[in-house]
């Protein structure tokens, strides 16, 4: 979708990680499929980082697959700016394994699940969650990857 500016960024490599390119894409269906655009940075980190940013910012303890923080514009100021979205590469890789997922497709939900977040999207209660899982299966679908909530 033009006019969406994703930046990818690799504190932690593993191998057979997705290409900056791949992530741009999963993230463009996603914002493609909510008929929005703006600027989201996916930063790819390590347990630590995502542990302390987990304990930080949602007082939880250990690394998490995926956080999202929304982008907050003070009134006045016209920027697209969504967000960023932080993915921890060694959880991603494991939760893949552990489901038997092709990593490729854990990898593309974990972005459409934290863009989908920035577009204000939640799973705080069961019908939310309902409405949040159907879009990321159909986002997903379109991507051509299958249902990241039917059992392996």
């Amino acid at each position: 979708m033009s006019g969406s500016t994703i930046g990818v960024q690799y504190a932690v490599e593993l191998p057979d990680m997705p290409e900056r390119d791949a992530f741009r894409h999963w993230a463009r269906a996603a914002l493609t499929a909510a008929e929005r655009h703006g600027a989201l940075a996916i930063r790819i980190v390590d347990e630590a980082e995502s542990a302390a940013l987990n304990r930080q910012w949602r007082g939880k303890q250990g690394p998490t697959n995926v956080l999202s923080f929304t982008a907050v514009i003070p009134p006045g100021v016209d920027v697209a700016e969504l967000g960023d979205i932080v993915i921890c590469a060694p959880v991603v890789a494991r939760e893949a394994a552990q489901q038997h997922k092709p990593p490729a497709a854990h990898w593309a939900h974990m972005v459409v699940h934290g863009v989908l977040h920035l577009l204000g999207h939640d799973h705080g209660d069961e019908p939310d969650a309902l409405r949040m899982e159907t879009l990321e299966t159909e986002i997903l679908a379109s991507l051509g990857f299958p249902d990241p909530y039917q059992a392996a």
